[in-house]
């Protein structure tokens, strides 16, 4: 068994919780409009958007490197503006036993949580994937400002 852990991040943005949680639930096609140097591609291979059940994969660039990512959509209340997506294929599960990463966004502060079970003690806290979340709402900010 391996070691779990926690990361969370919450930072204050700009604009609207509700339009930030529709980029990341209902608009998720759009991100890699918004942040091209994050998100290279997104696809939907199951389910129907901002739903349980849905599944996607993204392709995203990691400190350079092009990584790979497939999840499905655990849970979602957009009354709440909450979400979570369980990763079931990609390069964190090389490192990873399992790893979830949820959202909620309250007023102005969108908080990002990864629970993770690391593979063995020495696997790194995945600090650069944070980095790569945090840049993309930097990004989406950005982009729901100049509207």
């Amino acid at each position: 068994m391996g070691v779990n852990g926690k990361l969370i991040v919450s930072m204050e943005v700009k604009c609207e919780g509700h339009s930030v949680y529709d980029i990341f639930h209902i608009n998720t096609h759009l991100i890699p409009n918004i942040t091209p140097s994050k998100i290279k591609h997104f696809e939907i291979h199951e389910g129907v958007i901002g739903k349980v059940g849905l599944v996607a994969s993204e392709i995203y660039n990691e400190d350079g490197r092009e990584k790979f990512m497939k999840h499905i959509i655990e849970a979602t209340d957009p009354q709440k503006k909450t979400g979570t997506w369980k990763v079931i294929e990609g390069d964190l599960l090389e490192l990873y036993n399992s790893f979830i990463i949820s959202i909620s966004i309250e007023d102005q502060w969108t908080t990002w949580t990864f629970v993770y079970e690391k593979k063995t003690e020495d696997t790194p806290e995945p600090l650069a994937f944070m980095g790569v979340v945090i840049d993309i709402t930097k990004d989406v900010e950005g982009h729901l400002l100049k509207k």
